[in-house]
């Protein structure tokens, strides 16, 4: 598959976790769950602007969507 993403920042992804060497491998696996994950959440947040009777989708919109599908709430991330 290929990414939307490119390759150079999956990898900085990994350094700035403390990454030392990351393989190829690793780098398109990470890429390619932003994609999955990305695609669906985008999805949903383009649901709910719809739903609101908006065709702009606002961060509002992707917050909830990140919530919805990971259940992960970004503002009590750092």
């Amino acid at each position: 598959m290929d990414s939307e993403l490119s390759y150079a920042q999956v990898y900085r992804i990994f350094k700035k976790g403390g990454a030392e060497r990351v393989s190829d491998e690793a780098v398109r696996e990470l890429a390619r769950f932003f994609e999955i994950y990305g695609e669906k959440i985008a999805k949903q947040a383009n649901e709910l602007a719809n739903h609101a009777g908006r065709k702009t989708i606002k961060a509002a919109d992707v917050k909830l969507a990140i919530k919805n599908i990971t259940n992960i709430d970004l503002d009590q991330l750092k």
